[in-house]
């Protein structure tokens, strides 16, 4: 049985003082109901996605959304967290409830980053990767990925270029996202310079290689794609896949991200379709390295080439192939268990002509989503398109 995505909605993602987990889960969990057109007292189930790891006093969530409406009241709500790709595991667990029967399923994702300070941010964070290994990285998971980056930049050369026309993509194309944290397109030679504002973080990365610590919430309403004909609008997975690697980056070619390659494998294997199919796609860009690789994971260009998907203008909004037309982690913001849900409501938008202006692209078909937790630890691909 397919699923289907019938109703959204989404936070701006920023730094709210005023907000806590709680009030963030509520709002979008009402919007998204309102958007579908159906009650509290029609859902049959409840996934929250939280990562947490100490950033929130308030642990064991799943119960605040019920805070949103009495009618939740007994019904099966749980809390799933994988790393950074926590919101995807929440809506992959709302479509196994579909499957199994469920009607309506609600998938909330949310985090509360901001309120903590910075350096335990970092060891938060670094909770995400092996600790035996790992646990002395200084800059947290930055460090870490800027491991990753000197790795690359040792096999393949300087990238430094590459990085900076990522993330100025990326940063471009927030600037006509609403709900994106920064809006503020700071082009190629900001990005590619070193200086006070844009100084190094770890190894080859800058600031402008980092996506931003962030607050928010995101919520979709599935139900099963016979069911979404009589909706207002939907949006069908047409594939979904999640690949889970070694957490120890010993154990494996980091510079590979293999359950990357394997995630997008599986996907558009079990969708019947060619990576040349996709009418753009958004990807898990919390390091701009990070999507680097995954150009070449996805099957974009071959191992070591990413660059040329960027030099080429391919990932561009007027590409071949546009990734992250919503600004990505990068411009969007980054609130952990909020990432994956949003990644699905930007792309819903976008297939039911819905974006934001100038955020739209012209008639996208098929949208392909990734989303990471760790360093290429846990892998989720999804595949979306309009319902016909």
């Amino acid at each position: 049985m397919t699923a289907s995505i019938v109703g959204w909605a989404h936070t701006p993602f920023g730094k709210f003082d005023a907000e806590t987990v709680e009030s963030l889960v509520v709002r979008v969990a009402n919007e998204a109901l309102t958007d579908a057109g159906i009650s509290a007292g029609d859902v049959d189930e409840i996934v929250l996605g939280h990562f947490n790891a100490g950033f929130s006093q308030q642990d064991f969530t799943a119960s605040l959304v019920l805070q949103a409406d009495p009618q939740f009241r007994f019904k099966p709500a749980t809390r799933v967290e994988n790393a950074c790709a926590t919101g995807s595991a929440a809506v992959h667990q709302g479509i196994r409830a579909i499957q199994t029967g469920a009607k309506f399923v609600l998938v909330v994702g949310v985090e509360q980053m901001t309120k903590t300070p910075g350096p335990e941010i970092g060891r938060n964070l670094l909770r995400a990767s092996y600790l035996p290994e790992d646990g002395d990285t200084p800059g947290g998971f930055a460090g870490v990925f800027g491991k990753i980056a000197q790795a690359y930049f040792q096999k393949y050369g300087d990238q430094s270029d590459a990085l900076a026309l990522i993330a100025a993509k990326n940063h471009k194309n927030g600037v006509a996202n609403p709900y994106a944290q920064m809006r503020k397109d700071f082009g190629f030679e900001f990005c590619r310079a070193e200086s006070d504002k844009n100084p190094f973080v770890a190894g080859p990365l800058k600031r402008t290689d980092c996506s931003l610590v962030s607050d928010g919430a995101a919520a979709l309403v599935l139900t099963d794609s016979e069911t979404a004909k009589t909706m207002g609008k939907a949006v069908n997975f047409r594939a979904t896949a999640h690949a889970q690697d070694f957490l120890p980056m010993s154990k494996r070619d980091i510079l590979q991200f293999e359950g990357c390659t394997v995630a997008w494998q599986r996907a558009l294997e079990q969708a019947g379709a060619k990576l040349s199919d996709l009418s753009f796609v958004e990807t898990h860009d919390c390091f701009t390295v990070a999507e680097l690789i995954e150009y070449e994971a996805m099957g974009l260009t071959p191992r070591g080439q990413g660059a040329r998907a960027i030099k080429e203008g391919w990932t561009l909004k007027d590409g071949k192939l546009p990734i992250n037309p919503s600004g990505g982690l990068k411009a969007k913001g980054h609130p952990i268990g909020a990432t994956g849900v949003s990644m699905h409501v930007m792309s819903a938008m976008q297939l039911t002509g819905q974006a934001p202006e100038g955020m739209q692209l012209k008639n996208p078909e098929l949208a392909g989503i990734f989303n990471m937790g760790g360093a290429a630890v846990a892998n989720y691909v999804s595949l979306l398109e309009p319902a016909k």
